[in-house]
């Protein structure tokens, strides 16, 4: 990920490259891409030199790389000036759909109902509450719409109110970096406090005397979690203690709040490994205990109700077990296993209640959610209908009540909230996604298939599609996928993705390995050495799609975003001729430079994730599927890559090298575009209305390449 700009030469037969999507006329000279000059850099290790003739991308504030930047966005927008109109039509229907003034489901919680509402044609989110009753006087909180007058980004981190309802603590970041800075407003008067502490990580979390906050800090070049302090209202943030220091690059830090409101919980983080340390909120001036000490492999998270702390945890359990411990005997020795370890089910989760004890599962690749009485080994889980779905629990503020909120959503059925009644089993639905234009589920399909991998493996797929839409070698498919970090990329609904089905594609994902859809192993299996796993189980997706006629080579087409990019990325390098088109979004592309610089953000703390190429069997496999690294002088689909000037996660420069290599070497005819948002990072606009015109943008590329132009 560390680079400077290249010269890259005017690619022959440029004018056929350009005509699938501009449209000009044979005689109007096409636009051409960006040249910029090559310099070759060796770069050696473990005897194994690398030439990178793009390295010095890496140069955010050079006025050149800022120039080549630009000259692609107007590269792609002249390629895609021809649709221009399909781009419009693309925002007014997603717009179109939206319900804009809008609001959530209100939860009730010490003494107030919170929610958070839309307002008809603004961008950003208002927080507010009312007293006792949603009859009262609302009081708003935040308003982002004012709050982001003047800012190019904006975003509202997270906010707490202390337990005496008095005072605010929120974060904003308005540079699209993760760094955020911390406020704090009277809630009684309105009034900001003097004090702003920057650099945080956006999360705070307030001790039981509504006096003291503890919050994160990041490390300002790699914007690790790295140090917790402890701030007192109205004194300047420069005396504030730091109570908690991780100086191990691989973990991050953070801050909580039990379920009881009785613990402040900090955790260290790493892939591999959890310690926690716990502080009674009621004594923020004491020490924290170490809960249970770290140890390599081992993996806990915590919480507490009803004087018993609860541990969820990998011990001697590959798919997780609950154990429960004494407030005065933590560690591991001590713990008393409450649901033990199963083959088949992946524990991901739980919530407390006073009476009963929630957990969510992963069964077959989908979510469940299981009730259990405290004292009934065995409860019941959720009846859901659908074959492909996603059910989690909301947040339910009263651990008293035996009404329990969870989400529910499918690839045909918007995002709805239900109350559940855990004694009487009865649900109510609180609120579905109003889809505007006339949106009938009825009209869709989904179905869940399993793909055979190269090794035997059955690799699930979900895919949705209209009814009415013929499968077959014309009809278009786009294909998703991730399979990273343990992350399952479960079905869920999209009303931006109809405009797609409405015009005849269909959308199916992957669940390649490396997410966590099939278990904990489905994870350990696409990770490390065998990383390779999450490339072919996509691919071989693509194939048995192709294979079963639900389209052509001609007419498929794949996307991921940030490790899902470096999904695309490596696939594009391995089957290229499998797709027409690829959508790779702030894609994660040059492993090898980025993992062996420890400057980046998310290079120590991920070196259990990809392996650390200091350690030559680590860096040679990595070399060997990294995409920057493996792209050759041969045919390429066509390529839209999206990134983000600010983005911390994945430095713009990565995807900016792979795009220029791609020109220098790629043989085809194809189009190849790079769109770079100057203004925002890793996920991209800010604001609800302005993330509508990037997914525009994507749409269009896509269906333009299937000749559909409207």
């Amino acid at each position: 990920m560390n680079n400077k700009l290249p010269r890259i030469a005017v690619i022959a037969g440029l004018l056929t490259l350009l005509l699938p999507l501009s449209g000009r006329a044979a005689d109007e000279a096409p636009p051409r891409p960006p040249v910029a000059k090559s310099v070759a850099r060796e770069l050696v290790m473990h005897g194994h030199a690398r030439v990178d003739e793009y390295y010095w991308l890496n140069q955010r504030q050079d006025p050149e790389v800022i120039a080549y930047l630009q000259a692609e966005n107007a590269y792609t927008d002249a390629v895609m000036k021809s649709a221009a109109g399909l781009r419009a039509a693309l925002y007014k229907e997603m717009v179109g759909r939206m319900q804009q003034s809008d609001m959530s489901v209100p939860y009730f919680e010490n003494g107030y109902w919170y929610y958070t509402r839309f307002e008809k044609g603004k961008e950003y989110p208002v927080y507010c509450r009312k007293k006792k009753s949603m009859k009262g006087a609302e009081q708003v909180l935040l308003d982002g719409n004012r709050m982001a007058v003047g800012e190019k980004y904006f975003h509202i981190g997270s906010f707490a109110v202390s337990p005496d309802n008095v005072t605010l603590a929120y974060s904003v970041d308005t540079v699209s970096r993760r760094q955020y800075r911390l406020r704090f407003r009277c809630l009684k008067t309105g009034k900001e406090y003097a004090e702003e502490i920057r650099m945080t990580a956006g999360r705070m979390a307030w001790a039981g005397d509504s006096r003291t906050l503890f919050y994160p800090v990041i490390d300002p070049g790699t914007l690790r979690s790295c140090k917790v302090r402890r701030h007192a209202l109205g004194t300047p943030a420069e005396n504030d203690a730091t109570i908690y220091e991780e100086n191990d690059e691989t973990f991050d830090v953070g801050i909580g709040l039990s379920r009881s409101r009785r613990f402040l919980l900090l955790a260290s983080r790493s892939t591999l490994s959890d310690e926690y340390r716990v502080l009674d909120a009621t004594r923020p001036d004491g020490e924290f205990a170490v809960f249970q000490p770290r140890v390599r492999g081992l993996e806990y998270s915590i919480d507490h109700l009803n004087g018993r702390f609860y541990v969820l945890t990998n011990d001697n359990a590959v798919n997780f077990r609950l154990m429960e411990a004494a407030e005065d005997r933590t560690g591991r020795e001590h713990w008393r296993e409450l649901i033990g370890h199963r083959p088949d089910v992946l524990l991901e989760d739980f919530e407390l209640f006073n009476n009963f004890l929630v957990l969510s599962e992963r069964r077959s690749g989908l979510t469940q959610i299981h009730v259990l009485p405290w004292g009934d080994a065995e409860g019941y889980a959720i009846d859901f209908p659908e074959q492909a779905f996603t059910a989690y629990p909301a947040f339910t503020a009263d651990p008293a009540t035996d009404l329990m909120r969870f989400n529910y959503t499918s690839l045909t059925t918007p995002s709805s909230v239900y109350e559940f009644n855990m004694k009487t089993r009865e649900r109510r639905l609180l609120k579905r996604q109003e889809v505007l234009g006339g949106y009938r589920p009825e009209s869709y399909s989904s179905e869940r298939l399993m793909a055979p991998g190269y090794d035997g493996t059955r690799v699930p797929i979900s895919l949705v599609y209209r009814k009415d839409t013929a499968r077959g070698a014309a009809t278009p498919l786009l294909l998703y996928g991730y399979g990273s970090y343990g992350a399952s990329m479960d079905p869920a609904f999209s009303p931006l993705r109809l405009s797609l089905l409405d015009r005849g594609f269909i959308f199916a994902i992957a669940h390649v390995r490396g997410g966590q859809e099939l278990g904990r192993s489905w994870y350990d299996e696409g990770k490390l050495f065998r990383k390779m796993n999450t490339f072919t189980d996509f691919i071989s997706c693509a194939e048995y799609l192709v294979r079963h006629g639900y389209t052509s080579p001609a007419k498929l087409f794949a996307s991921g975003g940030s490790a899902g990019g470096l999904l695309m990325g490596a696939v594009a390098n391995l089957r290229p001729d499998l797709f027409r088109g690829m959508v790779a979004a702030v894609p994660f592309v040059d492993v090898v430079t980025t993992m062996l610089d420890p400057s980046i953000p998310l290079t120590t703390s991920e070196y259990d994730e990809w392996g650390d190429p200091n350690r030559p069997e680590c860096y040679e496999y990595m070399l060997s599927y990294s995409p920057y690294d493996n792209v050759r002088a041969k045919d390429y689909p066509a390529m839209l890559v999206t990134t983000g000037l600010h983005d911390s996660q994945v430095q713009y420069f990565e995807p900016a090298k792979w795009v220029a290599r791609l020109r220098a070497l790629k043989t085809d005819g194809n189009p190849l575009l790079l769109r770079t948002n100057m203004e925002a990072g890793h996920g991209g606009a800010s604001g609800r209305f302005r993330r509508l015109e990037e997914v525009a943008l994507e749409y269009a590329f896509l269906l333009k390449l299937v000749g559909i132009d409207r």
